[in-house]
């Protein structure tokens, strides 16, 4: 039985590392020396992330689940441009209140989001007397407690020395919610002196680009921060085309770029991303009933990536982290390794009310009300006046919004699979559920002799027909195991001598190292096992 690593026990710099090493994941234009916020997915990494889209489609859009009146939901597919008029963005208020508070360090000149900086007093005690050292600012996720305490206690012989007292969590708070006055005591992550930080301003996400041979503010238009606003935009074209009826849901996958202040964690916060995004319309009385639904759902469906579920939480928003319009937000949040023992968002699950359709129907003078004639129906049948039903039967729809990120999707299933391991040659293993690996199977003739590589080749050529799969001929069985242990494939497959006597192949099980013996004409049957549920 393998053993189960809590995330704070995985290094970050060894994920990285791997996601190198064996093609999960590069740095974007690395021979230029790369540009920040931006990553390439090797081909582990993209079979990987097609897993997981094909996951989300098939469980969201091809067998949506069961409804609570225990018949399946609807969900059509969409697939919107990434570049739309640019009155979009202007109705959906992102042109507007699309914003980072952002904070430049003169000294170092770099530049972080303030509500990402963290700052703590440090203090120091020296002949009973306890003296300030002043605010210290790390990025938070990046930095531990013990690594103020570490930059403190270097601060502290700096400046006169004694005895370091304690920072705790409680001690921490945000760069923006301190007062202008404390802010100039504060010392940069970067920085060799403190009041180097500016203060906080706005900093719109949103890439802009030009459309047409003219570059002018008539020609301005923007790369989209969001999936969502396409499916607003759509949503007449397809109750008028699809002959969906109220509630029913509209599903994308895609690219959104945001010019994040400070990209960092690896692929978490990046300005190149996609997304899995489901917008559920249905009637206003109906929403907070769908919101649960959808809320259990989601969390439901992460599980079943072989997700460890002491690794995922529910959040709900304060009041104050609420839009304006909203009704309810809860976040599905993962422990990474960088927020242990804390969480990080993974998926968000808004009530967004009337608030897009509303807003598009005001910009673009375009009608977004539903006639709900199921709905008149049944309140007809309860014995309700006219105008009561004419008023209930005709409106414009609440939206539940599950939102997530595939290309964060990818970073968790990274984070999960990555299993130390001292008793591998790879030292390492990538502890994927079967059927989300990018690699199923690998095929091993054990010499390249005596027609192994034959009977190996064959077999190769028909479970490729159905699985993805690598046939390696090349070092020692020790060395392709070890390949294969980082890539993440569940199964290996050798061809031996014994092959050739009674037509036997040793099966090598990536988690617990076991190898057993199969008849060859049962290969199939045993991937095909393997690969379910």
């Amino acid at each position: 039985m393998s053993t189960v690593i809590a995330p704070e026990q995985k290094s970050m710099e060894e994920i990285v590392s791997l996601c190198k090493r064996r093609g999960f994941v590069y740095p974007a234009s690395e021979i230029y020396g790369g540009i920040n916020g931006f990553w390439d997915y090797g081909p582990l990494g993209t079979q990987l992330k097609n897993n997981i889209r094909d996951w989300w489609w098939k469980c969201m859009v091809e067998c949506p689940p069961i409804g609570p009146d225990g018949d399946p939901v609807s969900i059509v597919g969409l697939d919107s441009s990434i570049i739309q008029n640019p009155k979009t963005w202007e109705a959906s208020g992102h042109v507007g209140g699309f914003s980072d508070p952002m904070v430049d360090c003169t000294e170092s000149k770099k530049r972080y989001r303030a509500d990402h900086l963290v700052c703590a007093v440090a203090k120091a005690e020296k002949g009973g007397e306890v003296r300030d050292l002043g605010f210290l600012a790390v990025m938070d996720g990046d930095t531990s407690v013990a690594d103020f305490e570490k930059r403190a206690g270097k601060l502290c012989k700096k400046t006169g020395g004694g005895e370091l007292l304690p920072i705790t969590h409680d001690d921490l708070v945000e760069y923006n919610l301190l007062s202008s006055d404390q802010q100039t005591l504060v010392w940069g992550p970067d920085a060799a002196q403190p009041g180097t930080l500016t203060e906080p301003r706005e900093f719109n996400l949103m890439f802009e680009t030009f459309v047409g041979a003219i570059r002018n503010e008539d020609a301005k238009a923007y790369l989209r921060p969001e999936t969502a606003q396409g499916i607003f935009l759509n949503y007449k074209n397809v109750v008028d085309t699809m002959r969906v009826k109220m509630p029913f849901g509209i599903a994308q996958i895609g690219k959104s770029f945001r010019n994040e202040v400070t990209p960092r964690n690896f692929i978490f916060r990046s300005r190149e991303f996609e997304q899995m995004e489901m917008e559920w319309f249905c009637p206003p009385e109906d929403s907070l009933k769908w919101y649960d639904f959808w809320k259990n759902e989601r969390m439901k469906w992460w599980e079943s990536l072989g997700i460890n579920t002491d690794n995922l939480i529910f959040r709900d928003h304060d009041d104050d982290e609420l839009a304006h319009y909203s009704k309810a937000c809860v976040d599905v949040e993962y422990k990474y390794p960088f927020t242990a023992p804390k969480y990080g968002e993974l998926e968000g699950v808004a009530h967004r009310g009337c608030f897009d359709l509303t807003q598009h129907e005001t910009h673009s003078k375009t009608k977004m009300q539903y006639f709900d004639q199921d709905l008149q129906v049944r309140l007809q049948k309860e014995g309700l006046d006219k105008e009561e039903i004419k008023k209930r039967t005709k409106y414009i729809p609440n939206v539940i919004e599950p939102a997530s990120g595939l290309t964060r999707a990818v970073l968790v299933l990274l984070c999960e699979a990555f299993t130390p391991d001292d008793t591998r040659a790879s030292k390492v293993y990538m502890k994927f559920k079967p059927k989300f690996a990018p690699v199923k199977a690998g095929i091993f003739p054990l010499v390249n002799k005596d027609g192994m590589p034959e009977i190996a080749q064959n077999l190769y050529m028909k479970l490729r027909e159905k699985y993805t799969c690598q046939y390696d001929a090349k070092q020692s069985i020790g060395k392709r195991y070890a390949r294969m242990d980082e890539a993440g494939a569940p199964y290996c497959f050798t061809i031996d001598g014994d092959t050739l006597k009674d037509q036997t192949v040793t099966v090598r099980d990536r988690d617990t190292q076991e190898q057993t013996r199969i008849n060859i004409d049962q290969v199939e049957k045993f991937m095909a096992d393997k690969m379910g549920d």
